[in-house]
């Protein structure tokens, strides 16, 4: 089911993606099977990323991840991937951690639905 968002939202979603760099769940997938890893943070509430979420993700969800990065990734040089459930959130997400110095961010296009949807693995604890 499609969750029908606001003009205002989509807006805001727009200009992030004006500025971020986004990229593909199969270009997330390679680079999370190559040997240098990066960082995966699931920008999606608790609840959701309970009900499952991509192996090795670490869940900091929209409303606290500007609040916490830097104690959770220090070093704004680090490569991080942001993936929330279609893109929208981790394209704002993306947008704001930029504007804090963080310059390796990368919003997944499509989210975990896209995830799910291409049968990529899945992790529920």
């Amino acid at each position: 089911m499609s969750k029908q968002h606001s003009p205002g939202f989509l807006k805001i979603v727009q200009e992030a993606r004006a500025n971020i760099q986004e990229c593909s769940i199969d270009e997330l997938k390679h680079k999370l099977d190559g040997a240098t890893k990066p960082i995966l943070i699931d920008v999606r509430e608790e609840s959701e990323y309970a009900q499952g979420h991509v192996p090795g993700s670490i869940h900091l969800s929209k409303g606290i991840i500007e609040r916490d990065i830097e104690s959770v990734i220090p070093d704004p040089d680090t490569e991080v991937y942001l993936l929330c459930g279609g893109g929208f959130r981790s394209a704002l997400a993306a947008d704001n951690l930029s504007k804090m110095g963080y310059s390796r961010v990368v919003s997944v296009d499509g989210g975990w639905r896209a995830w799910t949807a291409a049968g990529y693995p899945v992790s529920i604890d």
